[in-house]
């Protein structure tokens, strides 16, 4: 699917590489976007990869004594979830965070792919702009800072140059007395796009507004503001009475149209509809509970991104080397496949299984290190070096793990197609919860589907799978 994958030591050869290939040369980190782009043939065959996974110090979030936030560019979106800094400072992005796609998607995908990839439908968008957020773009050439509502061109088009980077997203966090907050809709609960989506911030002198932000994603060719209400609100306290008029002319902002998810009359509606639930939920102090304390990462002990490479490394010629279920594996061949496809047709392990190819069904879960996530959206050189675990590595000593145990206590199993998946994402959940209630269940596995509807029973298996390692396997 590529022509060639280089994986950079340091960003000063990852910004070298960019210049020799230009718009040949892909950026990937989570590949949430570019692995399906490429199997989809929507971009070139002769498309070089240029992985910035291993790159120390892209991961960091902080705060600098000017008080502004800076999120690397290797930040996922679970990093955003579980950071105590944004949660305080930074609501409204860490509730889009969480809202996006699933926790294997979460634990790949990372915010600034989500910004480059331009869709109006993307969720890390709107809070970034309604935080006023900067791009810093480099390359070898030097550095520009960006702002993000100056960034987009139309769908899909931004005013990235052919060898620039954007190494870092910069925004003033949110000071104490400000609240924020983020809501969508979509076709589903989970694993979803918006069909329109609201981003809030409001800035308090006492008890009147003293600056707002609202930005709409979904209903325009590039994220936009609401000005009308934005204005209107500035000055007023937030009665239950100026919500509605600033819902209503939040309106005036958007220019949807009409395609297969929803007509242009109803994203209109929802504008309103959004804005007024996002502005009630700020009045009435409620707009956090929709994120958990405690949110399941699916993490393990490690976190995303957190190996380094000693110097780059190149594939092809170079082999990919991995550990996998406890065995190291060189491989020559397969350079060019997903890690999915190299588990099952170089590595001889079938378990791992191909539902969709583009991460949305789970089936092919695996733990790279330690880490949940959806194979099929990691290109195997990607795990070069890595700790690679399949549910055919989950048993210990011909003893069934707990999870699996249970699976067959409660007929969790039907057609048996996603239950590997199932399997490897509710043992690592169980590592986090030992104990989970229902709804940690529930959104630790949102990500996996089950075309036989056998959800209670799985909810069942997991919620129950610690009792299960007392008993003897069947």
């Amino acid at each position: 699917m590529w022509l060639a994958y280089y994986s950079p030591a340091t960003l000063e050869e990852a910004l070298e590489l960019k210049a020799r290939f230009g718009a040949r040369g892909a950026i990937i980190a989570g590949g949430t976007d570019v692995v399906v782009e490429l199997t989809q043939g929507r971009r070139p065959r002769d498309q070089v990869l240029i992985d910035i996974t291993r790159i120390p110090g892209l991961t960091r979030i902080e705060m600098d004594d000017q008080g502004r936030i800076h999120l690397g560019p290797l930040v996922t979106h679970n990093h955003v979830v579980a950071s105590p800094l944004l949660r305080a400072r930074a609501f409204p992005l860490v509730k889009a965070a969480w809202q996006v796609g699933s926790p294997q998607i979460r634990n790949r995908g990372t915010v600034v792919g989500n910004l480059v990839t331009a869709s109006p439908a993307n969720d890390t968008i709107p809070p970034l702009m309604a935080l006023d957020a900067h791009l810093v773009l480099r390359s070898v050439r030097g550095s520009r800072v960006v702002p993000l509502r100056e960034f987009y061109r139309g769908v899909r088009q931004t005013v990235l140059a052919p060898d620039e980077v954007v190494t870092e997203i910069v925004f003033p966090a949110l000071p104490e007395t400000a609240r924020g907050n983020f809501l969508k809709i979509g076709l589903r609960e989970g694993q979803y796009i918006a069909i329109v989506s609201v981003a809030v911030a409001l800035w308090f002198e006492g008890q009147h507004i003293a600056r707002a932000a609202i930005t709409l994603g979904a209903v325009a060719p590039t994220i936009v503001h609401a000005e009308a209400a934005e204005a209107y609100l500035v000055g007023k306290p937030l009665t239950p009475e100026v919500i509605e008029e600033a819902a209503r002319r939040a309106v005036e902002a958007a220019r949807p149209i009409d395609d297969i998810r929803a007509s242009a009359a109803y994203r209109r509606a929802m504008v309103e509809a959004l804005t007024r639930r996002a502005l009630r939920e700020i009045l009435e102090g409620t707009e956090t509970q929709a994120v958990p304390q405690r949110p399941p990462l699916l993490w393990g002990d490690r976190q995303p991104y957190d190996t380094a490479l000693a110097a780059t490394v190149v594939h092809p010629p170079q082999p990919i080397v991995m550990r996998i279920n406890g065995e190291t594996r060189v491989f020559r061949s397969g350079h060019h496949k997903t890690l999915l496809r190299l588990l099952r047709e170089e590595a001889g392990l079938p378990g791992t299984k191909e539902g969709c190819a583009e991460g949305e069904c789970g089936a092919c879960t695996v733990l790279l290190n330690g880490v949940a996530v959806t194979s099929c959206l990691v290109p195997a050189p990607a795990a070069h070096g890595a700790d690679v675990v399949t549910v055919e590595g989950l048993s210990q000593g011909g003893q069934l793990h707990p999870v699996q145990q249970a699976f067959v206590r409660t007929a969790a199993v039907q057609c048996g197609y996603c239950t590997p998946g199932f399997v490897v994402a509710a043992a690592r959940l169980l590592d986090e919860f030992p104990n989970p209630d229902p709804e940690t269940v529930a959104q630790g596995l949102v990500g996996n589907l089950c075309r036989c509807t056998g959800y209670y029973s799985i909810i069942e298996a997991v919620t129950t799978a610690h009792h299960a390692a007392d008993e003897p396997t069947p």
